[in-house]
């Protein structure tokens, strides 16, 4: 029999010898395409720019890399997360979201997966701010005659979204707590018939992109009150922030993001998050985003992480206080 401290020698050489194989194998990542699952359908904002920083991504990973989108749309966002949670955490399958993924846990306790636990951030690679507008008919022209005219006729204005618990909603629930005003929620089934009644002023606010609203407001069929980022927007830099308006660090931010399964191998996050963070930052990708009203920004995965820590109980609490619930 083998002496146990011989044997001892030759496993740990075999170990030794198996780690150059074991580097070799994640220095070679990717060797196939990458599935990156979009939890909406084609066309959407958030759609087109996956595809649009994908293909950049692809690019700055080298050799024969692919990155092929996949939508999954459905109830909200959970279909395509959960499945993503559930996939091999091995770097070919990756997730483009939003704050779906950190209003929708509150939502729905059973939403079938842990926003942090679950997963690995690799970098938030766009934003778009929301604006407030109002359609031309509305009582008011500004964000200070708005808040006086709610805080004078409480409950008796009404404000649009695409429907219950999305990112429009909670965060105009969030502003109206924020102010301590009563507005009416009017939810639809979807942000097209959402903007066409508040155009129309059977509502008389939303919040919305600038990409949706920006042909009406050049027509003066919509105002815009606000814009909810942390500094002006240089596509309209005359409207003033909520910040600026009597509410410091107030943000209604739509993000995107790439989040990875947890226990995904840190050599795969690294090469990820450089490819996604490279490719926000090339001038044509941010040419391509800005006109679309999206603003790139391509952080790291330590700061993406601190952004989905800080949003979860900030959800929680307005998801609670205003009593919102699932459809």
């Amino acid at each position: 029999m083998m002496p146990s401290t011989t044997r001892r020698l030759l496993l740990g050489a075999s170990g030794a010898l198996a780690l150059p194989r074991f580097a070799s194998a994640q220095s070679d990542y990717p060797s196939r395409p990458i599935r990156l699952v979009v939890p909406f359908p084609p066309g959407a904002t958030v759609d087109v720019t996956a595809r649009l920083i994908a293909a950049k991504a692809a690019e700055l990973l080298g050799g024969n890399a692919s990155i092929v989108v996949e939508n999954l749309p459905g109830a909200g966002g959970n279909i395509a997360t959960q499945r993503v949670a559930r996939e091999r955490a091995d770097g070919y399958t990756l997730l483009f979201t939003a704050p779906n993924h950190t209003v929708n846990p509150s939502l729905n306790p059973n939403s079938g997966f842990d926003p942090e636990k679950d997963f690995t951030p690799i970098s938030l690679v766009a934003q778009i701010p929301e604006i407030l507008v109002a359609p031309r008919s509305a009582p008011f022209t500004t964000f200070q005659e708005f808040v006086d005219y709610a805080r004078s006729h409480p409950g008796q204005l009404s404000y649009s979204s695409a429907g219950i618990g999305t990112h429009p909603h909670v965060v105009t629930e969030l502003l109206l707590h924020r102010l301590g005003l009563q507005v009416l929620h009017v939810p639809y089934r979807g942000a097209a018939p959402a903007l066409t009644d508040t155009i129309a002023g059977r509502v008389q606010l939303k919040l919305d992109s600038y990409v949706s609203s920006a042909p009406h407001m050049a027509t003066g069929a919509l105002r815009v009150l606000a814009i909810a980022s942390p500094q002006r927007s240089p596509l309209m830099p005359d409207v003033p922030t909520v910040s600026e308006l009597g509410l410091p660090g107030f943000e209604g931010i739509l993000w995107m993001g790439v989040l990875a399964p947890a226990g995904t191998p840190p050599e795969a996050v690294a090469k990820l998050s450089r490819a996604f963070m490279g490719a926000v930052r090339m001038p044509e990708v941010a040419q391509a985003l800005s006109t679309r009203g999206v603003e790139p920004v391509g952080n790291t995965p330590e700061e993406f992480r601190a952004i989905i820590a800080r949003e979860l109980p900030q959800w929680r609490e307005v998801i609670r206080a205003a009593n919102i619930r699932a459809e």
